[in-house]
């Protein structure tokens, strides 16, 4: 674990309709306030990453497909400074994860079909306040390729 991330599995209500899929609710001790929600789509085998938010706090989860997601912690005054977190979110492990500011992440398609990830945010959109490295940037140790275990 990175100190300050949280990993819920959230609740899914299936019937002959469809699904009812459990994100947020402003009593949730995660949530920290409402910037925006948005969502955003990755093909299969693409990584978007890496990315770091300053100010903001990012929740994530993904309610179609499923997508390898990786945080780095370098703040240097964090108990798990140097430390990598590697979760797969998405179908079959429905959660959301809380990442707070100043930790590096970044995500992998996974499967055969584009995954959808959703996000709520502290705070609205800012440039500004966004720092973006290449997914192969040698500063975070860890390579994107496929590792058979």
């Amino acid at each position: 674990m990175i100190d300050g991330v949280v990993v819920k599995r959230l609740l899914e209500f299936p019937d002959e309709r469809g699904r009812i899929m459990h994100f947020m609710r402003c009593d949730d001790p995660a949530f920290t306030g409402f910037g925006e929600v948005y969502f955003s789509t990755v093909f299969p085998g693409v990584v978007k990453g890496w990315h770091l938010h300053r100010v903001m706090t990012i929740n994530y989860s993904v309610p179609m497909g499923i997508i390898k997601l990786v945080l780095y912690d370098e703040r240097e005054d964090s108990s798990t400074f140097g430390r990598l977190m590697e979760l797969y979110i998405g179908e079959g492990n429905y959660s959301r994860v809380t990442v707070p500011s100043g930790v590096w992440n970044g995500f992998k398609g996974l499967g055969t079909r584009t995954s959808i990830v959703c996000n709520c945010a502290s705070h609205p959109h800012d440039p500004a306040e966004i720092v973006r490295l290449s997914p192969t940037d040698p500063r975070i140790p860890y390579s994107w390729d496929i590792v058979m275990r």
